[in-house]
């Protein structure tokens, strides 16, 4: 019994997968729900073709690597969110907010965006269960939180870059947080609450400043170490937060 529900579980996965692969695949170029195409030919995939991972018809194009790890990570994800849901909210109720995150993680790797229309939807999703967790001040107050601190970071970055950009004579164009970041952290405080979106915050920065320290040291033993490559900064966002909903 337990096998054929993970069978059913896992195909739900792989259908929830091409989704998020649809969205990532449309939403960064045409910011609606039109239909995806090829990014080579521009010809229209039909859904059970792009469902299964196919060729393009018509040049016979494969598909990009993130559409086979999306589908795969959906399908391992969902069986282990059925069986081990955040204890205070279950698995139904969870869900729609960590597909909101699946969506954001995935654009922002890939394209270092983070849609706005994106973050309004993530708003108006957060803040039902904003107030079902923390009630509507802790809510509002949760997301003014996280959009405020966030919003310094970014100026800091943004004067920090041009100090450097200064002193050395430079063209800095990369950033080390975008605006999107600060409008995910405005949602994920209205999701989170005060004070857990503080302690969000924090370990976000924990985990983002491990990761970069990873990549200089591997970039610079691979010699392919270049000054000023800023990384995405939502999936931190958005590790800290899940972890914050499975252990408060």
């Amino acid at each position: 019994m337990i096998l054929f529900q993970i069978i059913l579980i896992a195909a739900a996965g792989w259908l929830v997968g091409s989704g998020l692969n649809y969205l990532a695949d449309v939403l960064p170029r045409t910011r609606s729900f039109s239909e995806v195409s090829c990014i080579h030919c521009s010809s229209t995939f039909r859904i059970v073709d792009y469902i299964f991972l196919k060729k393009c018809n018509k040049c016979g194009a494969r598909r990009n690597e993130r559409a086979y790890i999306v589908q795969i990570l959906a399908a391992i994800c969902l069986i282990v969110v059925w069986f081990i849901p955040p204890e205070r909210f279950g698995f139904w109720l969870t869900m729609p907010y960590f597909l909101y995150f699946a969506v954001v993680f995935i654009i922002d790797v890939e394209h270092r965006v983070i849609l706005h229309e994106v973050s309004l939807v993530g708003g108006l999703l957060a803040i039902p269960l904003g107030i079902i967790w923390n009630g509507w001040m802790m809510t509002i107050l949760g997301g003014g939180a996280g959009f405020a601190i966030m919003f310094i970071l970014y100026y800091f970055g943004i004067l920090f870059n041009r100090i450097i950009a200064r002193q050395r004579g430079i063209v800095i164009d990369e950033v080390a947080l975008g605006f999107g970041d600060v409008n995910l952290s405005g949602v994920l405080g209205l999701l989170l609450g005060w004070p857990k979106i503080g302690i969000s915050l924090f370990f976000s920065v924990v985990l983002g400043g491990v990761a970069s320290g990873v990549f200089l040291l591997v970039t610079a033993l691979s010699r392919k170490y270049r000054p000023f490559t800023a990384i995405p900064y939502a999936p931190f966002l958005i590790i800290a937060a899940v972890i914050l909903i499975y252990a408060a």
